[in-house]
C-alpha cells in the first residue's frame, strides 16, 4: 500500500501570516476599540478588561509592526501617546464584526 504525500494548501500559509497579524489573544479586542476613533494608551487599558500593560504594549507593538495601527506621540510632559487605525486596519471592521455575530450566536 503506498502513502499519498498530501500537498499543503496555499490558504493555510496565508491563513497563517493572518493569524501572526491578528491572531493574537487581545488583537481583535484591541482593533475593535479603535473602530470608533483614536485612542491613548490609558483609554485602550480600560476600555479592554483584564489586559496588562505589558500585554497591551506588545500587542499594539506587533500590530504597528504590521500596519494595522499608528502610533502618534505628543512632545507632553508626560508624553501622550494616540493609537489609530491604519486603512488597512479599517479594513478588518466587516470582517471582526461578522465574527461577533457568529460568536454571539454560536459560542455565547
Amino acid at each position: 500500500m503506498s502513502k499519498k504525500k498530501l500537498q499543503q494548501p496555499v490558504a493555510k500559509c496565508t491563513l497563517q501570516e493572518i493569524l501572526g497579524v491578528i491572531g493574537g489573544k487581545w488583537s481583535m479586542s484591541i482593533i475593535y476599540a479603535l473602530f470608533t476613533g483614536k485612542k491613548r494608551f490609558s483609554e485602550l487599558e480600560r476600555l479592554i478588561p483584564n489586559i496588562s500593560t505589558r500585554m497591551l504594549v506588545k500587542e499594539l507593538k506587533n500590530m504597528e509592526a504590521n500596519g494595522i495601527v499608528v502610533r502618534k506621540v505628543f512632545a507632553t510632559v508626560p508624553p501622550t501617546v494616540e493609537y489609530t487605525l491604519t486603512t488597512k486596519g479599517e479594513k478588518l471592521e466587516p470582517i471582526i464584526n461578522e465574527l461577533y455575530k457568529w460568536g454571539v450566536e454560536y459560542v455565547g
